[in-house]
């Protein structure tokens, strides 16, 4: 039998790499009562930083507003260093892109819940993310746009 290596997936560190909340129209925007329009923007990035060692980070920036004023702005990434080792090189794009968020996001869903709560509003709960389906339709568009222009 072949001598193969178990592959090897560790998390060496889970961490808040940035964070901001603002409060831009305090005091006054506490005397709203109306329901805030919650608009969530969120994206991801991994890149290796030496043998075996991969970084992976979502960042989220939510915006809640009632009419045109802002009631707070929360802007926070949240990061991972992964230990990943006998992985075949085509999968690891795989594990970067679906198996480490899909680590990180309950903490970053956690830290924006708790930023939410201390600038005085009732907890935010970020909706749950398939990055499984987000990986893909990355996959598609990276293939699309490198396929050629084709002319009839």
């Amino acid at each position: 039998m072949a001598d193969a290596q178990q592959p090897v997936f560790n998390i060496e560190k889970l961490y808040v790499k940035d964070l901001s909340a603002e409060v831009p129209n305090a005091p006054g925007i506490y005397l709203e009562r109306e329901a805030p329009q919650i608009d969530v923007n969120m994206s991801t990035e991994s890149r290796a930083l030496g043998e075996d060692l991969y970084h992976a980070s979502i960042t989220v920036t939510v915006t809640a507003k009632t009419g045109d004023k802002t009631m707070f702005l929360v802007e926070c990434t949240q990061a991972g260093i992964f230990r990943i080792q006998n992985i075949p090189q085509d999968q690891l794009p795989m594990v970067l892109g679906i198996g480490c968020p899909n680590i990180v996001f309950p903490y970053l869903r956690e830290t924006v819940s708790d930023v939410v709560i201390r600038a005085g509003f009732p907890p935010l709960l970020l909706n749950p993310v398939n990055f499984e389906s987000l990986f893909m339709q990355q996959q598609q568009t990276q293939q699309q746009q490198a396929a050629p222009a084709q002319t009839h």
